[in-house]
C-alpha cells in the first residue's frame, strides 16, 4: 500500500479531525470563563491585563473556535487564534520554576505552531471555505 495514497484518501477527514482537536480547547476553555466571570476578570486584573478585555476574549475563543472547526475563514481565526494562544503564554505561564507553568507554556507554544499551520495552508476540501473557492 502506498501511503502518499493512503493520505491523499483520508487526508480530507483528518483535516476535519485536526481542526475539531486544536479548536475545542478554545471553546471548552470558554465555558468557565462565562460561569465566573468576576473571578476571570479578577485573575486577569491579577496579571495586569485589564479585565474589560473579557468579553472580546470569550467571543474569540467561541466565534474562532467554531470557525475552525467549520472550516469558515480559517486562515483569519486560526491566526487571531495564535496570536492569543501565543499571549496567554506569556502572561499567564510565565513563571517556569513551576513545571506546570512550563509545561503549560510549551503546550501553547505547540497550539500556536499548529494554528500558524492553518494560517499559512488553509484547510481541505471539507470545510466552509472550500464551497468559496472557485472551481478551476
Amino acid at each position: 500500500m502506498n501511503i502518499d495514497k493512503t493520505f491523499d484518501l483520508y487526508g480530507p477527514y483528518l483535516d476535519v479531525l485536526a481542526r475539531l482537536l486544536i479548536a475545542a480547547i478554545f471553546w471548552l476553555s470558554a465555558i468557565p470563563q462565562i460561569q465566573d466571570f468576576a473571578g476571570t476578570q479578577g485573575f486577569m486584573e491579577s496579571k495586569g491585563i485589564p479585565g474589560i478585555l473579557l468579553p472580546v476574549v470569550i467571543a474569540l475563543e467561541i466565534a474562532g473556535s467554531f470557525a475552525v472547526i467549520a472550516g469558515w475563514k480559517v486562515r483569519i481565526f486560526s491566526f487571531l487564534l495564535a496570536g492569543y494562544t501565543l499571549l496567554a503564554a506569556l502572561f499567564f505561564h510565565n513563571n517556569w520554576s513551576d513545571p506546570m507553568h512550563y509545561y503549560s507554556f510549551m503546550k501553547n507554544l505547540g497550539m500556536a505552531g499548529g494554528l500558524l499551520f492553518l494560517t499559512v495552508n488553509g484547510v481541505g476540501k471539507f470545510s466552509l471555505d472550500a464551497r468559496n473557492r472557485p472551481v478551476a
